[in-house]
């Protein structure tokens, strides 16, 4: 309404100029564009001489300056098009490599690596690649660079990656993406699925909120599926598809990936209409202009890995090596490793996704629970003995923290450098879980000096930060026998072999501090 009263007040007021006595001259009618962008008043072929009040019929010069003659560039308008139909524009996925953005493409000194070798190897995997892998200065200053600064960071990145290459290359190849799409996660995250930017992008392909929840990935207080290898890697896939569909570029598409679509569309503009990454990068953001060459770099070195001294090792743990099973009910990481015996540590490699180390339960869920391939039979086998076990330690767990444990058990540690929450539960007693609980914690992450407060179940475990080497053995009350220890046992398993005997008797029993048990070791049991 206000914008209709403004037009008719306006057409009012220059009618009334008009309306004034004048020479015989025909005024032309003006022509009035009334849009929601813009208001226009445009007078043709007449001039007003404001003195006289008069008007000549001298034609004006057309003005330079007439926004109605300038025109959007039509590539970038189609990208914009598309794009806004995804209804992505208010979730666009923005992510800032610090890594990435200090770039400098400074001429490197490494005589390991000549320049002619440089091309020719370039060449080569520009043949076997959708991307363009040509040589130019600035890339070969990024990979001299990463060769030369960084070659401790990048021989863990290759152990790493063969854990997670082989699991990409299948979600990947499902998808129809190029299998170099694996070395993107080498940028994004440095292969840690549970990477948070300062933006708040996350896990391994560093999905913003709103972007992982458009591509079905669940975001929850236990769960946070853009940690999921795969999970993520599947939406990833996605995600990458439309952005190529949309530019018909792989190069265009990984920076719409790092930086949105719109901004690479407003660069094609800046740069007068050109399509090639390397001719629009000086006007993409600073971290967009340093992502594909240091995708492209990395792809270099992991594709050159043994010519540049880098060793292949088998990792601790293989991804065939796994598998998954799904969960009945609510569980916990450690309460999983004090069955199965494998340590948390490996459990919460292979579970990126649970913030607080619990698997839950809920209907119309599927959450599973990924475990190496000798522990899943003994799991499956004994399923109904777990939950009873899991319910049992729950409804202790209940109990409010008074009765539950001794107010003069309560002590502060302070974290130092090494330490990590794996480390700290074993050295007081207590589990990962109880830790995060006490003092708040949804990760895994621990500052040096940050305090912990800590309710020891254990009281001659100090609160000083010297590891517990032995625990004084509970004597037993009464007869007792010895169990030599087979292959496949465990303590949780021994335990169950007896009536009313617990893990933690067995290691009271026998001043046990930790889970591993070796073949033919004798356990002194007491007899019920």
């Amino acid at each position: 309404m206000a914008f209709r009263f403004f037009t008719i007040l306006l057409f009012i007021n220059v009618s009334f100029c008009f309306s004034q006595e004048a020479d015989s001259t025909v005024v032309q009618p003006l022509q009035i564009k009334d849009s929601l962008v813009q208001k226009t008043i445009v007078i043709k072929d007449s001039l007003i001489d404001n003195t006289s009040q008069k008007v000549t019929g001298i034609d004006l010069e057309k003005d330079s300056m007439a926004f109605k003659n300038l025109l959007d560039d039509v590539y970038a308008a189609k990208i914009d098009e598309k794009w806004h139909e995804e209804l992505y524009s208010n979730t666009l996925f923005d992510s800032i490599y610090e890594s990435v953005t200090e770039l400098t493409y400074e001429p490197v000194d490494y005589p390991e690596l000549s320049t002619e070798t440089l091309k020719a190897r370039l060449k080569e995997l520009d043949a076997r690649t959708p991307f363009n892998v040509e040589y130019n200065e600035s890339l070969e200053s990024v990979i001299k660079s990463y060769l030369k600064h960084r070659r401790n960071h990048l021989q863990k990145l290759i152990t790493l990656s063969s854990f997670y290459f082989p699991m990409f290359e299948r979600e990947l190849d499902n998808q129809n993406i190029p299998l170099e799409i694996k070395y993107l996660a080498i940028v994004e995250s440095a292969l840690k699925p549970r990477a948070k930017s300062r933006v708040g992008a996350t896990g391994l392909w560093q999905f913003m909120f709103a972007t992982g929840k458009e591509y079905g990935l669940d975001v929850s207080s236990y769960v946070d599926e853009r940690s999921d290898p795969i999970k993520s890697t599947v939406a990833a896939s996605k995600y990458l598809s439309k952005l190529y569909g949309i530019f018909g570029d792989w190069d265009l598409a990984l920076a719409a990936y790092n930086s949105g679509p719109g901004n690479v569309s407003k660069a094609i503009r800046r740069s007068g209409g050109y399509r090639n990454y390397w001719n629009i990068r000086h006007n993409l953001p600073r971290e967009t202009a340093g992502y594909l060459p240091a995708f492209l770099a990395n792809m270099y070195i992991f594709e050159y890995a043994e010519e540049h001294g880098f060793k292949r090792y088998k990792p601790e743990v293989a991804y065939f090596e796994t598998d998954t099973i799904r969960v009945k009910r609510m569980i916990t990481l450690d309460q999983i490793s004090e069955v199965t015996d494998v340590p948390i540590e490996k459990l919460q490699f292979l579970n990126p996704s649970y913030k607080l180390d619990v698997v839950p339960f809920v209907e119309g869920k599927n959450y599973s629970l990924r475990l190496p391939n000798e522990v899943i039979g003994k799991f499956v086998n004994n399923e109904d003995k777990i939950y009873e076990f899991v319910k049992a330690e729950f409804a202790k767990r209940e109990k409010p923290l008074p009765q539950f444990f001794k107010a003069d058990n309560k002590t502060t540690y302070r974290v130092k450098s090494g330490d990590y929450l794996g480390k700290i539960s074993r050295m007081h007693g207590v589990r990962v879980s109880e830790l995060k609980r006490w003092n708040g914690l949804r990760s895994n992450s621990l500052k040096i000096g940050q305090r912990l407060t800590i309710y020891n179940k254990n009281p001659n475990v100090s609160g000083t930060s010297k590891p517990v080497k032995t625990i004084k053995p509970k004597p037993i009350s009464g007869p007792f026998f010895y169990y030599t220890v087979a292959d496949g046992d465990s303590l949780w398993t021994i335990s169950q072999k007896f009536t009313g005997v617990s893990v933690q008797n067995i290691k009271d029993w026998n001043g046990i501090s930790g889970t591993k048990l070796k073949i033919g070791m004798k356990l002194k049991i007491a007899k019920s």
